[in-house]
């Protein structure tokens, strides 16, 4: 029985992960605007510039092809209180401020502010710069433009800090498992945030009393955590290190439906060793990429 499934996940997995090149290529690309941003606002740039990775990059989660990289870039609390003596829509004007900094480095880079983020677009991979001010607690403030502007506490490395310890309590599934799920996300393309789907798989796996085995549990991992998620449906998810609750909403349950009957499915054709068939339920649900024969 099951003769099929180690294999099956274990090729859908490895066929996940962003190559050395693309992991080379993203980091090179994200130190480049730390650089460039440091040479603008200090005068020179070191070789270790205040940025850090953070989204799917930080967390480990990103899927191949990965199209954008997320760092924020820790700013001194001069340059805050710089455009705190302004009027109008202060974060705004920070953001156009960072553009402005990077077009020189980069004049044939398309390069454009929107809502909270500087987005560099290279022709390989778009970096998406967020501005952040430490504060003394840990947290960063960031700004936001929308509504008139405003600055916003954020704590994106207690996200981190969450899917590192529940991947590493699950023998590096939780990781894994986000992968695949973001994939379905976007086979389906589904209303659901990358970054709520790593919480959400984080918090699964942190309960779920199967999550240390290797990938012959994978298929109920998945018919599993898609029931999960259908529970979830209209329920708010906490946002590690903030007081701030998402809202999940319930457009995507009839997907997530879909999801489960086809998992459950595939399920049982691998409990019967019809791999093929199996491999087609699977396909249903992640698209080509997972593997009908093995």
């Amino acid at each position: 029985m099951w003769k099929a499934v180690r294999q099956r996940f274990g090729l859908f997995h490895a066929d996940l992960n962003i190559t050395q090149p693309q992991r080379d290529d993203g980091v090179t690309k994200a130190i480049g605007v730390g650089k460039a941003l440091e040479r603008a606002y200090n005068g020179s740039a070191s070789d270790n510039p205040p940025i850090f990775l953070v989204g799917s990059w930080g967390k480990g989660t990103q899927l191949r092809p990965s199209t954008d990289i997320d760092i924020m870039a820790k700013f001194d609390c001069g340059v805050h209180e710089r455009f705190e003596q302004r009027a109008n829509n202060k974060q705004s004007q920070l953001l156009q401020e960072i553009r402005e900094y990077l077009v020189e480095p980069y004049p044939q880079t398309d390069i454009r502010a929107d809502g909270q983020v500087v987005v560099i677009s290279f022709n390989t991979i778009t970096v998406e710069l967020v501005p952040v001010f430490p504060l003394s607690n840990g947290q960063y403030l960031m700004p936001d433009t929308n509504g008139g502007g405003r600055w916003k506490t954020v704590d994106p490395l207690a996200q981190i800090a969450l899917v590192e310890r529940v991947d590493a309590k699950t023998n590096g599934n939780v990781r894994a498992l986000t992968k695949m799920v973001k994939l379905w996300n976007r086979e389906k393309k589904t209303s659901l945030k990358s970054f709520v789907l790593e919480l959400l798989v984080a918090e699964f796996m942190d309960i779920y009393p199967l999550a240390s085995h290797d990938y012959f549990y994978y298929d109920w991992f998945i018919r599993d955590f898609f029931r999960y998620l259908k529970g979830r449906s209209g329920t708010h998810l906490s946002i590690p290190g903030t007081r701030e609750a998402y809202y999940l909403g319930t457009d995507w349950v009839p997907k997530v439906d879909t999801a489960i009957e086809n998992s459950t499915a595939a399920c049982q054709w691998e409990y019967y060793d019809y791999d093929v068939t199996a491999g087609q339920e699977w396909q249903k649900i992640f698209g080509t990429r997972i593997p009908i024969y093995v």
